[in-house]
Formats: structure tokens, sequence, C-alpha cells
């Protein structure tokens, strides 16, 4: 059963903007058709309102789509446009005041204070890279030089009498969709669309291209048993298992469908074999910051180190430790003698599996009878343990 904080979390703030999306999109197709308006404010609402309010919502809702992709980032300037659109989603459905428009309008409502409330959650800038910034700035220097010379040019042109008229040609040129429903009636306007063409389409291009490379890129990553950045933004209240190793995948089992978690390993083999078994994974040293940082080890419940290294995991345990002090770490000592090493490195419980094993196997050797209850009964309280 979900929790209060299920419904109150990172998980919450981008499924109900997703929905309000969603809604908002379908009422304003709707609204736009011809349906009889039956809401509070039918008497007072004429159907030329209602339908520009059904259009405006459509849009409403695809600019709320791209902020849940934002909020998917964690991105700050995503949460300051949901903030922004959901109060606008809300007015949009009580203008339309038809019988689909309600649904709109409360969950617009109810999705705007769990926003409010995971504001801290959202604190990442947007991080474009050079090639995203020249390409941004290409097409919208096309789209302002394409507008500018037709509306000055506009007397030779045929249909072109507003900065609205020029900024519609210069969009459907540059696009090469090419209504034409406007065209260029002297040589001079002509070589000018020309350069529109290629200027509009070179654009274009450079811009789908550095929107298509990062696409490419989170693809190659997945293949190769990495979780993309989005699917680690959501984790939270999960696990973090430092490393891989044999005693590793019983743990595994056991997790499985019980809590979210995160296996932090630098084998990429067995990153891509985990990936294949829907097992949430990140290629990466676990003793490293960034690696942990990216699995979230600060909103973690807890961390599990449990790999044929004690070395290797004493390393992680301290990296971890250092990152989110109050993390409940619990750890496997391979060699007996490592156990007191982990404690201090900071795992707070730290089981020996060849200390406990032996110590049944030995009682089992000495007659005493229901052993093998008591290693049932060990891992029984496991289970009922919350990590």
């Amino acid at each position: 059963m979900d929790s209060p904080r299920d419904w109150l979390g990172a998980r919450a703030t981008v499924v109900l903007p997703a929905a309000v999306a969603l809604l908002s999109f379908a009422t304003g197709v709707v609204n736009i058709t011809d349906v009889t308006i039956a809401g509070p404010l039918a008497e007072y609402v004429p159907r030329s309102i209602q339908r520009t309010a059904g259009f405006t919502g459509a849009l409403t809702g695809f600019s709320l789509l791209v902020s849940v992709v934002g909020l998917r980032r964690r991105l700050r300037l995503a949460w300051y446009l949901t903030v922004v659109l959901l109060p606008v989603s809300a007015l949009q459905g009580l203008v339309q005041s038809s019988a689909f428009s309600l649904p709109l309008v409360v969950l617009s409502l109810v999705s705007l204070p769990t926003l409010l409330l995971n504001r801290r959650r959202f604190d990442r800038g947007l991080d474009l890279s050079q090639t995203q910034l020249a390409a941004g700035a290409a097409l919208l220097g096309a789209q302002v030089y394409g507008t500018v010379g037709t509306y000055a040019l506009r007397e030779d042109f045929g249909g072109v009498q507003s900065l609205t008229d020029a900024f519609y040609f210069t969009l459907v040129t540059a696009s090469t969709v090419g209504y034409g429903d406007v065209s260029a009636q002297s040589q001079q306007a002509r070589l000018f669309v020309m350069s529109v063409v290629v200027l509009g389409t070179a654009s274009f291009a450079i811009a789908l291209g550095s929107l298509l490379g990062p696409a490419i890129e989170k693809r190659f990553s997945e293949v190769l048993g990495n979780m993309t950045d989005a699917q680690l933004d959501l984790l939270e209240d999960h696990i973090v298992v430092l490393g891989y190793g044999d005693l590793t995948e019983p743990i595994l089992d056991e997790l499985t469908g019980q809590t979210d978690f995160v296996v932090v390993t630098p084998d990429s083999d067995v990153a891509a074999r985990l990936q294949q078994r829907d097992v949430a994974v990140l290629t990466a040293d676990p003793s490293d910051e960034d690696p942990l940082l990216r699995a979230g080890i600060e909103d973690a419940s807890a961390a599990v180190a449990a790999t044929n290294d004690d070395a290797q995991d004493a390393l992680a345990i301290l990296t971890a430790n250092n990152l989110n002090p109050e993390l409940t770490i619990v750890a496997a000592a391979t060699d007996r003698e490592n156990v007191e090493k982990l404690r201090r490195a900071g795992a707070d419980t730290v089981i020996s599996p060849a200390v406990i094993g032996g110590h049944l196997l030995v009682q089992s050797a000495l007659g005493r009878e229901g052993m093998e209850n008591v290693a049932d009964h060990l891992l029984d309280v496991e289970r009922e343990r919350d990590l």
C-alpha cells in the first residue's frame, strides 16, 4: 500500500502535472468541437470564448508535458513553469465550463500544493551544452531574420500585412511546409525567400541534431546498463547497493518487489546483465562521490555493501557515510577480522556470513537439533526488518 509520503513525494510532483497535461489537452480538443456548455459559468461564457479557451487549453497541456520532462530532471525552471501553468490550466477549465472540464479544474488545484511542498527537490539549473545553446540561437536568429525581413518587404509579398503574417510565413517556409497562401511577387522578395529557406532549414536541422544527440547517448547508456538521469532523479527512500559480488545476488532477490533499490557497480558486464533483468543499475565506482550522488544517496533510506572485497566495501561505506551521515549502512564481511574495520568505516551493522554459517554447521555437527529452524528464523527476522 502506498504511504502518504508517496502521494506527496517526487513521483507525485511528476505524475500529477502529467495527468493535468493530458486532461488539459484532451479537454481543450473536446471543447473546440460543438459541446454543450453545462458548467457553473454556462450563462456567462460566450461560445467563442469557450472555443478560444479550448484551443489555448490544448496548448497549455502541451506546455505542461514539456515542463514535466523538466521536472523529471529536477530543473528549477521547469518547477517555476509548472507552478504558473497549473493555475492557468484550472482557469481555462473553469472558462470552458463544460462537463468535461471539471476534473481538470480539480486536478490542477490538487497538484499545485504537492508541487509547492516539494520545491526544495527542484534545485538544478538548466544545463545546456554549447552546441545546444548555439542551435537555439541559430533557430531563434533565423526566425527573427525571416520575420523582420518579410515584414520590411511586405509590399512585395501577397498576403503579408502584419508581423503575425510575417512570422507565419517565415515559420511555414523555414519548416518546409509551404502552404502557398503567401507568395513573393518581386525578384528581391524571391531572393530573400531563398535565404530564409537555407537559413531556416539549416537551423531546424541543427536544433534537431542537438536534441537527438543526447537521446542517442542515453540509449547507449541504457544498453551498457546505466539508468538515465530522469530515472535516478525519481528515486527516494530507496536502498543503494554498493558494489556487486557473490553475496549480493541473494540480497537483490530479497529486495526485489519489496522496495526500490539501485546497484552501483564498476563492472559493465554485470551492469548490462542486471539491466536485462530490469534491475536499476549505475555503472560506476561505488567509492566515488559523484556516482553515489547520482544514485540519490542523500535521499536513500539505507545502503548495503556485500561484495567479496572487504577493502572496496570499506571505501564505499566511508564515502556513503560522508555523503549522508544519517544513512543506515549494512555490510557483510567476507573475512572475520574485517568486521570491526567495516564498523569503523561507518557501517551500522556488520554481518559475517562465514561466522554465522560456521556456527550453525558446528552446532549441527555436535548434535544440536533445530539448527535449520534457527537459520530459517534468522531469515524470517531479517525479512521483517525495515531497512
